[in-house]
């Protein structure tokens, strides 16, 4: 299962494990069908939709500094981009435990570790996700789940089609490789990561050429 169907990263993983694993089912809700910033609508889908891979790909961005971000901002953020991805895991994790396997994959972000100015909320948000895996690699770990975080890196997609050309040259500017990543080559990560990294777990990757350690 994968979460955010309306988004194009969503999609392109979607396609791109349908096509390697063709007996597997994989499920995309978009928005309408599951919104992770609504619990009662994780919980609904999920009590109906079983999964032993889940990616939490939903989420959402809206750049302000603090002091211009709303109470309902801030909730929406953290809804959708932390505690949508909790309670997912959550919800899947009933069947993995009964089963004893599966594999969360969070997608996060740069910017929950070299966060820009003026992405306060978004940012505050990603990082949770750091140590939400972390917590839950140990958590589950004995039962054999797997709980891994992926940093896709600055992708051309509809999610930055708002990025002005001086912020993306900017952006480019940091990475050594002086070119992005793609969608696709995320998707493949996605599943060389679930397929044969099977003692992988309570780590972080960053696929881009963005140094992420300081």
């Amino acid at each position: 299962m994968i979460t955010g169907g309306h988004g194009s990263l969503a999609r392109a993983l979607s396609d791109h494990l349908a096509l390697v694993e063709p007996e597997w089912n994989v499920i995309c809700p978009s928005r309408q069908e599951m919104d992770v910033s609504s619990l009662s609508s994780v919980r609904s889908f999920m009590e109906n939709h079983s999964c032993r891979l889940l990616v939490a790909a939903a989420g959402e961005i809206d750049d302000q500094p603090l002091l211009k971000v709303t109470s309902n901002s801030w909730d929406r953020l953290l809804h959708g981009n932390l505690r949508g991805a909790a309670f997912a895991a959550k919800m899947a994790s009933r069947t993995m435990l009964r089963e004893r396997e599966g594999h969360v994959i969070f997608i996060g972000s740069y910017s929950g570790f070299h966060p820009p100015s003026g992405q306060v909320a978004y940012a505050s948000a990603k990082a949770a996700l750091s140590g939400l895996t972390k917590s839950l690699a140990r958590e589950w770990g004995p039962v054999g789940i797997r709980v891994n975080l992926i940093l896709p890196g600055f992708l051309e997609n509809r999610m930055t089609d708002h990025v002005s050309k001086s912020r993306k040259d900017e952006v480019l500017e940091q990475h050594c490789l002086r070119q992005y990543n793609t969608e696709n080559s995320v998707a493949k990560f996605v599943h060389f990561l679930h397929k044969h990294m099977t003692y992988t777990s309570g780590q972080i990757f960053n696929l881009d050429s963005r140094i992420l350690a300081d």
